[in-house]
């Protein structure tokens, strides 16, 4: 059996999978079983930070596999505290705490809020979050997500989450009462539609959780690690949020998540209250240090000059009725239906995404300009014809 025949018949059927059997790749240009080419506008969901095999990332990688590949957090690992001084260093947050996913980066972000708020009132344990938002696959975490396609078949579902319009500052703080204790947000929804906040909305929600003393937790899972043109996508808005979610880029195709907890909540979880097997996995640390190093203040300018490129080039495209996003990570609303649109790419060697009703765009953030322009041909020729 090939690979196909092999999926279909061991592997749960929880995913709608396009009908491309990745075999290998170099940077933005993957290969199939067959030996077709295509290059890559989703970096495997905004993970692969630096593309496939990257030289830099695989060397830090190998070099720690001569070392060890696990340890248990029994025991201080030197690549996890580095990794935590790195993030606290570029963030101006306190504490980490290192998952394996994002949305255990999630549930962390959750229950030190819930933690923060029962310290001071038993019943100060809701969390706000918004239409169109997604925030993980648990039950948890999923109850915190807003939409209603996902709270269907899996009931019950996790209590004390109130879910508000995105950019409607009436509804928010018509939602805010004494037992809320944190407001979640993607700066960018990017399964929601990969919808961006608006600047005025954000800055009301920083002042109502300011003089509520409410937490500001924003989830970075698909945003963050550079993917917006910024290490983290607040720092768009100048924004000082008290717990940060983040995955998906940060090893750069390792499974890793981080929780990043800020001054009011760095004390919050103790010994004990916490913890995850593989958390700061010395493996998963040392590509997410190489990654970390790598996003300096030129590189992220270099990646909102490819985000302009694509914006300037997809603008004009006869059959875009709207770019949306930030950085690259970007929605296209096109005439014809996404689906389509994917589909004939795929034919024609590029790969790009979907999110709702858009083709979604996620490459990795150091493509090469002969790759994204002969990308941005093939998926320009797709729209128009």
């Amino acid at each position: 059996m090939n690979t196909k025949e092999l999926d279909a018949k061991y592997v749960a059927g929880t995913y709608g999978r396009f009908d491309v059997a990745i075999k290998s790749g170099k940077g933005s240009t993957l290969t199939d079983e067959d030996g077709k080419q295509y290059i890559d506008f989703g970096s495997g969901i905004a993970v692969n930070t630096f593309g496939a095999c990257d030289d830099v990332w695989k060397a830090a990688i190998i070099a720690q596999l001569d070392k060890i590949q696990h340890t248990s957090n029994l025991y201080y690992n030197e690549n996890g505290a580095n990794l935590a001084r790195m993030l606290c260093e570029r963030t101006g947050m306190k504490k980490v705490f290192f998952s394996n996913s994002g949305a255990e980066a999630n549930e962390c972000a959750i229950k030190a809020a819930r933690k923060y708020g029962t310290d001071k009132n038993p019943d100060k344990n809701v969390i706000i979050t918004l239409r169109n938002s997604f925030h993980g696959r648990t039950i948890t975490t999923l109850s915190a997500t807003g939409q209603d396609v996902f709270h269907q078949n899996f009931t019950p579902f996790t209590d004390g989450f109130i879910h508000v319009t995105a950019n409607d500052i009436l509804e928010l703080k018509n939602a805010i009462n004494d037992n809320v204790v944190a407001i979640m947000i993607e700066v960018v929804q990017g399964e929601g539609g990969v919808n961006t906040l608006t600047s005025d909305y954000i800055a009301e929600i920083e002042k109502i959780t300011i003089e509520n003393d409410i937490l500001l937790i924003i989830d970075e899972v698909q945003t963050g690690n550079g993917r917006c043109g910024k290490l983290y996508s607040y720092m768009n808005f100048n924004l000082t949020p008290d717990i940060v979610s983040t995955a998906k880029g940060l090893a750069g195709g390792l499974p890793m998540g981080a929780t990043l907890l800020g001054e009011k909540v760095e004390n919050t979880l103790s010994k004990g209250s916490h913890g995850s097997t593989f958390g700061a996995n010395p493996i998963c640390c040392a590509a997410a240090i190489s990654n970390i190093e790598r996003l300096t203040d030129t590189f992220l300018e270099n990646v909102m000059a490819k985000s302009k490129l694509i914006i300037d080039t997809l603008s004009n495209t006869k059959g875009v009725k709207s770019i949306s996003g930030l950085g690259l990570m970007l929605g296209i609303e096109t005439e014809k239906p996404a689906s389509e649109i994917i589909s004939k790419c795929i034919e024609r060697g590029l790969l790009v995404l979907s999110a709702k009703e858009k083709v979604r765009l996620l490459p990795p953030l150091n493509i090469s300009d002969e790759e994204l322009n002969k990308g941005l041909e093939i998926l320009k020729g797709v729209i128009e014809e």
